[in-house]
């Protein structure tokens, strides 16, 4: 219980931090020494003159792979240019981006350091096929603790407390951290992506639906997306869906951090009004409950009225489609993992009105603090210099920016407000994935997002509520065999079912039988033995 009570102290003190931050405009030199550090502390401006500068060290080349990005060669090269420049004077330092995507990250990442790929700098968390946990407990990842006071004291003092916390995890050096967190959002939050377009075509009041919230399992739902089918033809799927968040959507369920690498079989149900609300729940085996019977049955339902396309069905080509057909406004309604303010981005890249209705309220638990990390893999040889350029990324400015927003001039442009102006032709060539970078509190705001935007950004994460839970980490150690037949199993069965590609009459029974022989019981047991132990029951 004290573990968790001072969690949830720290969680405060991340969300006061925020709301306290330098609100100041982000300065057009090359200096880096003045930005908007919304939730940072004034040592961010100094980033990495405490360290060493780069006159004093001898070069190195350091490869780092990203996750879900969409950039092209001639685009990178342009980029890259620039920083590495900057990061020649600073910590002598040239950076060699991977630029993974939401199609290929996962199987790529896991063949590369399953080979000692020569990769510094990996993306990793709870949800990645590399997840950030079991990879920590099998060695992939250098541990942090000692290293962070020498050689990244200012990324050491920006992040909070709190989330440092969150990345603590039982590594093959013992309890530790072992990659360091992205400040970002802080919260979750499961929301309906609405093409608002679209949807004042078919001759709805957009405002009034969003505002009444949308039903999964409602007749108005439904009558929806068939108007949406009727008005632009057979080849048109208008429920477009990531098939892992849609069902955590409908079911009101969260991620247990530390389940299974690449995939979740526990759940944890919770108020999605007040999540906070202790409901007496226990850790359940998601698969076997009635919530996820009538989710499959119901998207199984609407895969069958052919409102979702195949290739949503297909773990090969899910996540590439999702992406190409978000980015092109072809659907009406999908599901995101909100981040405050992404509706304004998105509905500037698609060309449409994208609308955010929330399915639950934001929460707080360890799934956000893992959300998006870097880790230095074991294979490094300069892990001291990878960490002081993630020391930089994390607390300079202009260093979050050039890997984020690419290079002034060719992907934006700066207002007279401080905030900036993405060039279109050249930002959707150079687009990396925000959150996934690090600390998006540094970056300047855009047009749309407003010169106020890290304000409200800190008002919003404010409001959200710490889960019964708190902090917890499952540590699936305790059960490696059933663990890993479990996965088997799961990769069998689950993308399936939650994609409505399979009647789960039919096959639902047969994946519980092969979940219980492969010891689903086990794992729930031990999840919750550990989960009392961690709240002091």
């Amino acid at each position: 219980m004290k573990r968790i009570l001072s969690l949830l102290i720290a969680l405060v003190m991340v969300l006061t931090f925020c709301a306290c931050g330098n609100t100041e405009k982000p300065a057009a030199d090359s200096s880096g020494t003045t930005g908007n550090t919304s939730g940072t502390n004034n040592n961010a401006n100094t980033a990495g003159t405490q360290t060493a500068s780069g006159n004093t060290l001898e070069p190195v080349t350091l490869k780092m792979w990203f996750h879900g990005s969409t950039v092209t060669p001639e685009a990178s090269e342009k980029v890259m240019a620039e920083l590495n420049a900057y990061l020649k004077d600073k910590i002598n330092v040239t950076l060699v981006p991977i630029w993974g995507t939401w199609g290929d990250f996962d199987q790529r990442v896991v063949t590369a350091l399953a080979g000692g790929d020569d990769v510094d700098i990996y993306f990793t968390c709870n949800w990645s096929a590399n997840e950030y946990n079991k990879y920590a407990r099998d060695g992939y990842w250098v541990k942090l603790d000692d290293l962070l006071p020498k050689y990244a004291p200012e990324l050491l003092n920006i992040i909070p407390g709190g989330i440092w916390e969150c990345a603590k995890t039982n590594g093959s050096e013992g309890m530790g951290i072992y990659a360091v967190p992205g400040l970002k959002d802080t919260a979750t939050q499961n929301c309906w992506d609405v093409n608002g377009t679209l949807l004042a075509e078919l001759g709805y009041d957009v405002d009034a639906v969003c505002a009444k919230g949308l039903d999964y399992y409602s007749d108005e739902f439904e009558e929806m997306l068939r108007k949406a089918k009727e008005a632009k033809g057979a080849d048109f799927y208008p429920l477009l869906i990531e098939p892992a968040v849609l069902e955590r959507m409908v079911t009101h369920s969260s991620i247990i951090t530390g389940d299974l690498s690449g995939g979740n079989v526990l759940s944890f149900y919770y108020d999605a009004e007040h999540p906070s609300k202790d409901l007496g729940n226990k850790i359940v085996n998601k698969y076997a409950t009635e919530e996820f019977k009538k989710f499959a049955k119901r998207t199984y339902y609407y895969a069958q009225k052919g409102f979702i396309s195949p290739s949503c069905q297909n773990v090969a080509t899910a996540n590439d489609y999702r992406t190409s057909t978000q980015n092109s406004g072809q659907y009406l309604i999908g599901t995101q993992s909100y981040a405050f303010g992404c509706e304004l981005d998105f509905s500037k890249a698609r060309g449409i009105d994208v609308r955010m209705v929330p399915e639950t309220a934001p929460y707080m638990d360890c799934t956000s603090g893992q959300g998006a990390m870097m880790a230095i893999s074991k294979t490094s040889k300069n892990p001291e210099r990878a960490l002081m350029f993630l020391n930089l990324l994390n607390t300079d400015p202009k260093v979050m920016t050039y890997v984020n927003y690419g290079v002034e001039g060719f992907t934006y442009t700066t207002n007279n407000d401080g905030t900036i102006s993405f060039i279109p032709e050249n930002r959707q060539n150079y687009s990396p994935w925000t959150n996934g970078v690090g600390n998006v509190r540094i970056l300047p705001p855009t047009k749309e997002q407003g010169p106020d935007f890290w304000t409200r950004f800190a008002a919003y994460y404010n409001s959200a509520e710490t889960l019964p839970y708190g902090g917890f980490i499952f540590d699936s150690s305790k059960c490696e065999t059933e663990a890993a037949a479990i996965a088997n199993v799961y990769a069998q069965y689950a993308f399936n079912l939650m994609s409505g590609a399979v009647d789960p009459d039919a096959v639902l029974p047969e994946f519980l039988q092969k979940l219980e022989s492969a010891g689903i019981n086990t794992l729930v047991n031990e999840a919750n033995r550990q989960l009392a132990e961690y709240l002091g029951k």
